[in-house]
């Protein structure tokens, strides 16, 4: 399997698809989940003509099950060390919830050199948590039972949780099951302690000052239903900080609309890559 290994010796795993020479898209997955995550858009873009790129976040899929560096800071600089190894240039980086934010933090500590466009998509940035800072953030409660929940049986929320994360839930939503085990086989290959250690990386870190470092063309997407990272503390806030930043609007779209409205995203993510 292509893997780098980070500067805590960390084994990062990532896929590498298409020409060589073409322009790079890299792909940020969501937590618990994997580069597996992108398959739909990975398919399509190297169809496109496109270099397509994505890892698996340390403690997650195939990478190193290490018990350090589960926050902001590290998921960005082994980013960074993966467009470094491969010598990226000019790369579209596309995030989906935490992987939004290790995009934002990539920015924020490692500059725009190697980026030519950047799109986050359903994703945590600015601040998810609730603090008297962001009153209106998501509840610690909630994030401490998220985090209950991996600690008590991580099997059966991970069970349960693609219902909402897709919208399956939702009167007339059509549920498959074969997306929701496949995310179900996705977080479980990751490491427990990655996951429990992860809900406060992409609740807690304040992206504000990441966010206000951007200098490439930004498209910020969004579902208005969703239920995992609602719009209103999210892409509506974020869209304000990202100077010239882009904000599409999904009306009914579900936190996973990544997979469920594949044939809506992924020529909206086109037309902004041609763009």
């Amino acid at each position: 399997m292509p893997t780098i290994t980070t500067q805590d010796g960390t084994e990062i795993f990532y896929k590498d698809w298409g020409d060589q020479a073409a322009q790079p898209i890299v792909f940020s997955h969501g937590w618990p989940l994997s580069s597996d995550d992108w398959e739909g858009q990975m398919l399509y873009f190297v169809q496109q003509g496109y270099r397509v790129i994505a890892h698996d976040r340390r403690g997650h899929g195939r990478s190193s099950q290490t018990s350090v560096g589960h926050d902001m800071d590290h998921y960005a600089d082994d980013l960074a060390a993966l467009t470094q190894h491969l010598d990226l240039h000019k790369a579209v980086h596309i995030g989906h919830s935490t992987g939004g934010g290790e995009i934002a933090r990539y920015i924020g500590r490692h500059g725009t050199q190697r980026v030519a466009k950047a799109v986050l998509i359903s994703a945590v940035p600015p601040l998810m948590a609730q603090s008297a800072a962001n009153p209106n953030g998501v509840p610690m409660a909630v994030l401490d039972g998220i985090r209950a929940a991996v600690a008590s049986n991580r099997a059966q929320f991970f069970k349960d949780f693609p219902s909402p994360f897709y919208g399956f839930n939702r009167p007339g939503a059509q549920a498959s099951e074969g997306l929701a085990l496949k995310w179900w086989l996705q977080g479980m290959a990751g490491s427990a302690l990655a996951h429990y250690e992860g809900v406060k990386a992409f609740s807690e870190t304040d992206f504000t000052e990441d966010l206000k470092k951007f200098d490439v063309p930004t498209l910020v997407m969004h579902g208005d239903d969703d239920q995992v990272v609602p719009i209103a503390i999210s892409s509506v806030l974020t869209a304000k900080l990202v100077q010239g930043a882009t904000l599409k609007v999904y009306p009914g779209y579900p936190h996973g609309m990544c997979a469920t409205n594949a044939d809506v995203i992924n020529p909206d993510l086109l037309a902004f890559i041609q763009g």
